[in-house]
């Protein structure tokens, strides 16, 4: 049941695009040992234009011969571009998806009896790859919103169902309300099988237990709030998936008749993917669903369904860790590359590439950036790097404003991050890229501004 051909096209995307962001730090030392040498700005230029595909910022490397080499500012600079760049790659050729996967899986979510799968992951990096990788979903096809300790915005949920009963009262999208369907609401929570008492959910201590309890109070929260809102009625079904950031093997929390859901009835994919392993295809996939069945009482048909769907479409990444990886990742532990706070990154679809921190203002996602500060202080500020955060927000441009408020709550927040992290951006250890995206048009990042200094970002592009 494992999807060779796309575990190796996967891997060959991973590769490249974590490369290309890993080549930033040898190329940098490279160009370090060099910065007295005779004919300096040219070598560094040629450097990175031959290892990186970019140049550098000319003020930066013209200062050279007065002080050090400032390498905290050209670090970020490197990171940034290498980020515009693979933004650009991403929306303009598509690697990872396509209209046809999207369709079809719409089609056979619905069949399920689901009009939206709403998926909140823990903000950490080794879950970025959830939905494209863990669960082999199409991603422009679920809604992903990430919170530290997937403890997610209640309130930004029920917007999000509002949202989503609307189009489908006013405008059939994704189908008519007459359809028997519901919104899914579904949080990721995790763990580490391999140090348990180190590299599981910061936010949550390491503890999978208490990571697992806060994911299901979240969900039964936002149910409690929507019955409440509006009807008992009211169309809307909870899954709780635990993942290990080691080896990528879910748990699926089956819900019971009734919708409940217990932290110690779960599937592990690993060990129904044993069980079925000396089976055929077709023997396979049933095999799943009478585990399914016989996790829970009762369990909808169209629940089950789906279940039984991640589950086998997990087998191919578990094959995927283990073909390119080993018995688990080398990086159990933190290994991102930036922070992306704000509304947007769709792209980021790869394991330990961002930490995220969804936000509208600071003020509200404090617990978010605080754990993802505290992360970088180790990966990067330990060792004299700065922390790279971009900040973005995509709007939708058919909406009159909609840019010109993007642009403002990108300064607004910028402003605000320098503000808390005041020590940090005052000694040049953490640094800050501003961009918009127009979602609907589905083209590339604008980006605003750079901390490294708006002239920089001018003269290296040309």
């Amino acid at each position: 049941m494992t999807r060779v051909d796309e575990n190796q096209q996967l891997f060959d995307y991973e590769r490249c695009v974590k490369a290309s962001f890993d080549a930033i730090v040898p190329v940098l030392k490279r160009i370090s040992a060099l910065q007295h040498e005779e004919g300096f700005e040219v070598q560094a230029q040629a450097i990175a234009r031959e290892q990186l595909g970019f140049g550098l910022p000319a003020e930066i490397l013209e200062d050279a011969w007065v002080n050090q080499l400032d390498m905290r500012r050209l670090f970020a600079w490197c990171l940034f571009e290498t980020y515009r760049r693979f933004c650009d790659e991403f929306f303009t050729e598509a690697p990872l998806g396509s209209v046809e996967e999207e369709q079809a899986f719409h089609t056979f979510i619905q069949d399920c009896g689901f009009h939206t799968l709403d998926v909140s992951p823990c903000a950490d990096g080794r879950l970025a790859h959830v939905i494209r990788y863990v669960l082999r979903l199409p991603y422009r096809a679920v809604r992903r919103k990430s919170y530290a300790g997937a403890m997610f915005d209640v309130d930004d949920s029920i917007q999000k169902w509002v949202e989503t009963e609307m189009l489908r009262l006013r405008e059939g999208r994704p189908n008519d309300t007459d359809m028997p369907t519901r919104y899914l609401k579904v949080a990721v929570y995790h763990y580490s099988s391999g140090d348990p008492d180190n590299q599981g959910c910061a936010a949550h201590g390491s503890d999978a237990t208490r990571a697992a309890q806060g994911g299901l109070d979240q969900l039964s929260a936002f149910r409690q709030a929507i019955e409440n809102s509006f009807c008992c009625g009211a169309s809307i079904d909870l899954l709780l998936i635990g993942l290990d950031t080691d080896t990528d093997v879910i748990r699926v929390h089956v819900p019971d008749a009734s919708g409940d859901m217990g932290l110690e009835r779960y599937l592990d994919a690993d060990e129904v993917r044993k069980q079925t392993l000396r089976l055929s295809a077709y023997e396979a996939e049933a095999r799943i669903t009478e585990l399914v069945y016989a996790t829970a009482d009762n369990v909808a048909p169209g629940m089950a369904k789906l279940i039984s769907r991640l589950i086998a479409n997990n087998f191919s990444q578990i094959d995927y860790v283990r073909a390119f990886h080993g018995e688990h990742y080398e990086d159990i532990g933190h290994a991102e590359r930036f922070i992306g706070a704000g509304i947007g990154f769709e792209e980021v679809q790869l394991r330990n590439l961002t930490y995220f921190a969804y936000l509208d203002t600071v003020e509200e996602a404090t617990q978010d950036l605080d754990v993802g500060v505290s992360i970088f202080t180790k990966l990067n500020v330990s060792h004299g790097l700065p922390i790279p955060v971009v900040v973005r927000y995509d709007y939708h441009g058919q909406v009159p404003g909609a840019r010109e408020r993007a642009i403002k709550r990108c300064a607004r927040v910028t402003d605000a991050l320098t503000a808390r992290y005041a020590k940090l951006a005052e000694s040049g250890l953490l640094h800050t890229l501003q961009v918009v995206r127009d979602c609907n048009v589905g083209g590339r990042i604008e980006v605003l501004a750079c901390s490294v200094n708006a002239q920089a970002t001018q003269e290296a592009r040309g």
